[in-house]
């Protein structure tokens, strides 16, 4: 069944550009099993009219407070009692000002004072506006108020700005939706987890690195977050979109990697340790790129920090989670990969084997504790994730109980 099947969601739309996306989005949380009644404020009927937003979710769309039939029965308590969750896209400055200060001078205002469900705001806005002192503390009000921010996201904007504010892509919308129903069953954690290659320089042109796409770590991160958890992704150079909700920090070497994760694992309850990184870098890096010349060239290599190692050292380490690709023994190098790093789990995977591993859509891995191991067979990564972040979530259950 379909996670958003029979949910009732009440979709506000206040007056900026990015409202011309909102019969896309209601087609969208229809197309998943939602029922959706629009609300709109004067000043969205500006960019796209009711009948439009009537059409394609099949309810009378509300646009006044002072509406004599709709009011006869209460309309905007019925709305308000009516509601799982009320998603306000766009939200503008000025609704989300309006709402911090606590006005009801709108049928949309007066929901988000009316209604016992949950409330979502996509914010939609100049980057300046956005950035602007006002617009954060009214944001830092919603947010201690329990109001979940989804958003904004960053690219051109509708006046050619560049940045932060536009609303985020619908179905990045209608993915924030979905999880909101899903079992939070990682609520209360916060995740640590590295993702992708590193890259070792050689000069300014030229490095050292691998075959990692980055699809694993950002799968997990995404099931992770679904499943309640915050979450801080720490990657190497990808071309992946990061899952939206997650704290995403970009490096490139592997000791950027290893200082990032140094630094914010203090925060962290799980470190799930996916990045294939570099083993050595070189030793002295030339300032200029190095001419073509003898026919063989030597370059000398030094350890980097073992990132998962290091941290596995802590005296207040969070629970750990190791990967290891490899390609011949794969059980042999997990299980002492396992016990010489001191980790709490290790999840191997046979890179050598077609269709599965680097740069692949899909993979199977084998899941090594200390005493036991599971088989995750092959499958989208997704799906893969999704059975990983669960099994990860029973063993740490299980340490914290004992």
């Amino acid at each position: 069944m379909q996670i958003l099947q029979d949910k009732k969601i009440v979709l506000g739309i206040s007056g900026g550009i990015a409202a011309y996306k909102t019969p896309e989005l209601v087609r969208r949380l229809k197309e998943q099993g939602a029922d959706v009644r629009v609300v709109m404020t004067d000043g969205a009927k500006a960019f796209i009219t009711p009948l439009t937003l009537q059409a394609v979710s099949g309810n009378h769309v509300s646009d006044s407070l002072l509406d004599t039939q709709a009011e006869l029965a209460m309309g905007h308590i019925e709305l308000a009692k009516w509601a799982d969750i009320l998603i306000i896209a766009p939200a503008t400055a000025d609704l989300i000002a309006r709402i911090a200060a606590g006005m009801a001078n709108d049928l949309l205002s007066t929901l988000c004072l009316a209604t016992d469900a949950p409330i979502a705001i996509a914010p939609a806005m100049n980057q300046k506006m956005w950035h602007a002192p006002a617009t954060q503390r009214n944001i830092e009000t919603l947010t201690q108020w329990g109001y979940h921010i989804w958003g904004p996201g960053s690219g051109e904007q509708a006046c050619g700005d560049v940045g932060l504010g536009r609303m985020l892509d619908v179905p990045d919308l209608v993915t924030l939706s979905s999880d909101f129903f899903v079992e939070k069953h990682l609520a209360g954690q916060h995740w640590l987890i590295t993702a992708g290659p590193t890259r070792e320089a050689i000069d300014p042109v030229r490095y050292i690195s691998n075959h990692s796409s980055g699809k694993m770590g950002y799968a997990i991160a995404h099931a992770a977050l679904r499943a309640g958890a915050k979450v801080t992704l720490i990657s190497g150079p990808v071309t992946i979109t990061p899952p939206v909700g997650c704290h995403i920090i970009n490096v490139e070497s592997a000791a950027e990697m290893h200082q990032q994760a140094l630094e914010h694992v203090k925060e962290a309850t799980t470190f799930v340790a996916c990045a294939a990184v570099a083993d050595y870098r070189v030793a002295n890096v030339a300032q200029e790129k190095i001419k073509k010349s003898n026919d063989a060239m030597q370059l000398d290599l030094i350890k980097n920090h073992d990132i998962v190692a290091d941290i596995a050292q802590l005296a207040d380490k969070p629970f750990i989670v190791g990967f290891a690709a490899e390609t011949q023994n794969v059980e042999q190098y997990a299980r002492g990969k396992l016990m010489r790093k001191n980790l709490d789990l290790i999840a191997a995977n046979d890179v050598a084997k077609a269709g599965q591993g680097f740069n692949s859509d899909d993979n199977a891995l084998t899941l090594f504790s200390a005493v036991d191991k599971t088989e995750i067979p092959l499958a989208s990564k997704h799906i893969v994730a999704k059975k990983l972040v669960s099994l990860i979530n029973e063993h740490y259950q299980q340490r914290y109980r004992t």
